[in-house]
């Protein structure tokens, strides 16, 4: 399966309307990108239950702000719309392999649960010593 192009336009529908989206931050100037994309493009043949997508950060500067990319490549991959996993720097194939089973491997109810206890966690309770 060939990789989605990814933009501003595009972007929230892709991540929205499929579980599990792996994407590529990269850009054509970026020699350990230009490594990493062989990497990639083989794991998307592998896995053609999944989507890969690429953000261009040059093409698609906004996009790379709004998730806060400061190195690239940094692969990002996100399960029903939450993202479980972004790291800078071009993985060898058997790391990618390991990071998309063990994204596969997750409880995703688990997931959302702890989101939420850290997000009630991070509210100061009433009536709390916030700030003793």
């Amino acid at each position: 399966m060939s990789t989605v192009e990814l933009t501003k336009e595009n972007f929230d529908q892709v991540v929205t309307d499929n579980d599990f989206v792996l994407i590529d931050f990269w850009a054509s100037w970026c020699g350990p990108c230009r490594q990493f994309a062989p990497v990639y493009e083989g794991a998307s043949e592998r896995h053609t239950d999944l989507v890969f997508a690429k953000v261009d950060t040059e093409a698609q500067q906004e996009l790379a702000a709004a998730f806060e990319i400061r190195s690239i490549p940094t692969l990002m991959i996100v399960r029903d719309n939450v993202a479980v996993f972004a790291q800078p720097g071009a993985l060898p194939e058997s790391s990618l392999e390991d990071v998309i089973g063990q994204a596969r491997a997750l409880d995703m109810d688990e997931v959302r649960k702890s989101i939420e206890e850290a997000q009630q966690g991070a509210a100061a309770p009433e009536g709390g010593q916030a700030g003793a």
